[in-house]
């Protein structure tokens, strides 16, 4: 079942004069985990605002072609509305938390004060989003007494509360550590394998070829190519398109080992160490 459909999707911020996205198509099946890469001004966070209808009732600017999410289309569906279906989060967490509650837990039931939820369904929630971001520990800290990295879970923790049927993360692991990026990637990819669909915008590939089932490619507002981490971090133009893939891939690039059976060169750890002959300890 298509999640999401995008035809031909054009954008032009306001006062500009070019365009950010340009005739971009793709479909995103349901429980899908979508990586989203490119190089800087390539599109992506643009992209990521497209899917939940910030663009363009909260952004403006010229605005072609067509979103469809969940068989809404996100030109005629309020902001609103459509937070019930998608939900977005952003880099910097100091644009997602409200700041206006005192705790963790208050700033996590926020959201879900504001739809009305009974609060044995709150707290049900509330538990069950900070126990998969592990942030129970801090639910009774004020959210701006964290970390970077803290505050970023709590921001997702929030919006992952809210049980939207697609979730788009706009360079959410930026300013973890590989510890808590890696909490981060199991966490959305425990959701994605129960049905939620995802899409995220990163710059650690290595995480993205282990997590996500495809990867989409954007360069200078037009997509490139829509494929398995595979056979989009294998393509012989990659560095061109302004990224560098996986470690893994690069070392086995140079030595010219490809997998077993396969065009493609290893994308993660244990597939470059199969495709050695080795075995990791």
């Amino acid at each position: 079942m298509k999640k999401i459909i995008v035809k031909n999707l054009k954008y032009r911020y306001p006062l500009t004069e070019k365009l950010v996205l340009d005739d971009v198509s793709f479909d995103v099946e349901q429980g899908e985990f979508i990586g989203i890469i490119g190089k800087n001004q390539s599109g992506k966070s643009t992209l990521c605002q497209s899917i939940v209808g910030l663009i363009p009732h909260f952004y403006k600017g010229a605005y072609g072609g067509t979103v469809l999410v969940d068989g809404l289309e996100v030109r005629n569906t309020p902001v609103s509305e459509m937070s019930l279906k998608a939900g977005i989060v952003f880099q910097n967490p100091f644009n997602q938390v409200t700041g206006a509650k005192l705790t963790v837990y208050e700033e996590i039931a926020f959201g879900l004060e504001n739809i009305g939820l009974p609060r044995s369904e709150m707290i049900e929630r509330i538990d069950y989003a900070l126990d998969l971001l592990r942030i129970t520990e801090y639910k009774n800290r004020n959210p701006f007494d964290l970390s970077g990295g803290q505050m970023q879970r709590t921001a997702i923790a929030s919006m992952i509360a809210m049980k939207p049927q697609i979730i788009v993360l706009d360079e959410p692991t930026s300013q973890l550590d590989p510890e808590g990026s890696e909490e981060v990637f199991q966490a959305i990819k425990d959701l994605s394998s129960q049905g939620m669909t995802v899409l995220i915008a990163e710059h650690k590939m290595e995480k993205l070829a282990e997590f996500c089932d495809r990867v989409l490619l954007l360069n200078d507002g037009k997509l490139v190519d829509i494929d398995s981490p595979e056979k989009i971090f294998s393509r012989e133009d990659l560095q061109e398109q302004g990224i560098q893939a996986p470690i893994y891939t690069r070392v086995c690039r140079a030595l010219g080992i490809k997998k077993k059976g396969s065009d493609y060169y290893p994308v993660t750890l244990d597939e470059a160490a199969a495709a050695l002959g080795g075995e990791l300890p």
